[in-house]
């Protein structure tokens, strides 16, 4: 990489810039803003960056303002060596200083630019602040070299993090644990591959000690301060199923403004909300509304699951000798692995060969019913120009032939353009009955293992 570079990131991934400057034998500097749990003023920022930074240097500071703290890590970077500085948490950073980002602005066009063989990485957790401090600040125009958001692992990947013992794994376990943790590396550190999934669970999730009992409140609390109980509200509306902002605000008691579709906007960046719309089938037409769906695992199993039970949980009186004994505990899994195949539609489309193919409109399909009009809900329509892919997502442990019928009545209640070809696909995860694939009725069958490359896993 040839001159200077400002990468800016939405996610905390100072391990794999530590590890790029250590291969590359980059000289390395990392300071981190405080949580503002932590830091309850400015001046406990600058203090926690000096205090940082004079641990690396060696050198005794002067603590004045923001634009001196940025010159004063600027002297510490060498012309003619390669120097990797990574402001972490740089939302917290600038918390209290509406100034900040002119500051950094000034900073970066006054001194970091200079250096031919810096690259500046600037990383947060709240997105909404990057977004709306950096990436559409009009100062900063032209600036950044990319915009990096770091997403969760992919499902063979995750495979490949436990291990040997992954492999002993069943894949039903295998989905049960993704289920929960989604490709989230810290969570799935907490995941034991040697114990049973149910053991497993009930010490991280059903434990008072547990890391994923606790994690819910803390990251929202950390990540938003006084803004996590409006969040927190508006993924529990969500969590009994995709809504429309008007839904939301209906649920919530609460008029349709401005600030709720911030909000949102904010949850989807964040990685926690999908924000999907697609296109009407029977028009064509781009659909009205856009729906919101929860697609972090961990957030909708700890809104489904644990947040029900959490006062139990807490007094240390929660039991259960098998998870299968928790209502609606297959149901919940069949939608946390809906979830997980709806994060892998680019390999979804691959299976179908589709892609060389224009494809119109993606996503989950839903109408309610009204005046006589059949209700309809489809895990995945993929619309192309000829043709309407209607895709059944199941997880059972024995999958008969009623899930033609479900699929038929479900193309049936479908309004669409008579001109496009109608294609059912199943995507599923259990046992199939050989009847169902002797039919010949979907024109696609694929298996978990197969869309997510897991053939060895056996």
């Amino acid at each position: 990489m040839k001159g200077h570079s400002l990468f800016v990131t939405s996610a905390d991934f100072w391990a794999q810039v530590f590890d790029f400057a250590q291969k590359s034998g980059a000289k390395f500097l990392k300071v981190e803003g405080l949580s503002p749990k932590t830091a309850k003023s400015n001046r406990d920022q600058l203090n926690g960056f000096y205090s940082q930074l004079q641990l690396q240097s060696g050198k005794s500071y002067e603590v004045v303002d923001w634009l001196k703290a940025f010159k004063d890590i600027n002297d510490e970077i060498t012309d003619g060596q390669r120097t990797v500085v990574l402001l972490d948490e740089i939302s917290w950073m600038g918390f209290y200083d509406r100034g900040f980002p002119g500051l950094l602005k000034i900073a970066w066009d006054n001194y970091f630019h200079r250096h031919p063989d810096l690259i500046l990485f600037l990383c947060g957790s709240v997105s909404s602040w990057i977004r709306e401090n950096i990436l559409e600040n009009g100062g900063f125009l032209g600036r950044p070299s990319a915009d990096i958001v770091l997403r969760e692992l992919p499902v063979k990947d995750c495979l490949a993090f436990w291990g040997g013992a992954a492999k002993r794994l069943s894949s039903r376990e295998f989905f049960d644990m993704l289920s929960v943790t989604g490709g989230v590396p810290r969570y799935l550190e907490e995941i034991d591959p040697s114990l049973s999934v149910d053991e497993s669970l009930r010490r991280s999730c059903f434990s008072p000690s547990g890391y994923l009992f606790r994690d819910f409140d803390l990251m929202f609390d950390e990540l938003y301060d006084s803004g996590a109980g409006e969040r927190k509200n508006v993924l529990e509306t969500l969590s009994e199923g995709a809504m429309t902002v008007s839904e939301i605000a209906k649920k919530l008691g609460r008029s349709r403004n401005g600030h709720l579709a911030e909000i949102l906007k904010d949850l989807s960046q964040g990685g926690f909300v999908a924000a999907e719309r697609g296109i009407n089938p029977k028009t064509g037409e781009l659909r009205q509304e856009i729906r919101y769906r929860i697609c972090d695992n961990y957030v909708r199993f700890y809104l489904r699951t644990i947040l029900p039970r959490r006062d139990m949980i807490e007094n240390g009186a929660y039991r259960f000798e098998s998870l299968e004994q928790l209502p609606g505990w297959n149901s919940i899994l069949g939608l946390q692995f809906e979830n997980m195949v709806l994060g892998a539609l680019p390999a979804l489309v691959r299976k179908l060969h589709l892609e060389k193919t224009h494809i119109v409109s993606m996503s989950p399909f839903r109408r309610f019913p009204h005046d006589h009009v059949r209700g309809c809900q489809i895990d995945c329509l993929i619309q192309t120009k000829r043709s309407l892919y209607v895709v059944e997502i199941k997880r059972r442990m024995e999958i008969g032939m009623e899930v033609v019928a479900e699929v038929e009545r479900k193309i049936e209640a479908l309004p669409h353009d008579e001109r496009l070809s109608v294609r059912p696909v199943l995507v599923y995860d259990g046992r199939l009955s050989p009847l169902v694939t002797d039919e010949n009725y979907f024109a696609s069958i694929i298996s978990a293992n197969e869309l997510f490359d897991l053939s060895n896993n056996d």
